[in-house]
């Protein structure tokens, strides 16, 4: 299992950014291997973290190989001041059962 964590800055969002984002979202959970997603935003420094769960390398290939990736990744200059981006090894996962996460159904002690 691996998982994409796509940090980043804003800047100002318009139309076009909302359209492309909601299209490689929804893109991304057709993805076959896609597990899940979550977002986080650190309000002390403003910064946005998108993380995406797969069970292979090769569906997380299949969303950053897609045409609507590859435009949003051209253009990122216009929305975003910086990202960065981690690709992770899941190596285990595991909890109480008392919040919803998309690995929750493949934890694990």
């Amino acid at each position: 299992m691996y998982s994409s964590t796509f940090i980043f800055a804003t800047r100002q969002f318009d139309e076009e950014f909302h359209l492309l984002d909601q299209a490689i979202a929804e893109m991304a959970r057709s993805i076959p291997g896609y597990i899940g997603e979550e977002t986080w935003e650190n309000a002390a420094t403003g910064l946005v973290s998108n993380v995406y769960y797969w069970e292979s390398l090769e569906s997380l290939q299949i969303l950053m190989q897609h045409p609507k990736h590859l435009a949003a990744k051209a253009n990122q200059d216009k929305w975003l001041d910086g990202y960065q981006v981690v690709i992770s090894q899941v190596l285990r996962t595991y909890g109480d059962a008392k919040i919803s996460h998309p690995l929750a159904s493949t934890s694990h002690d």
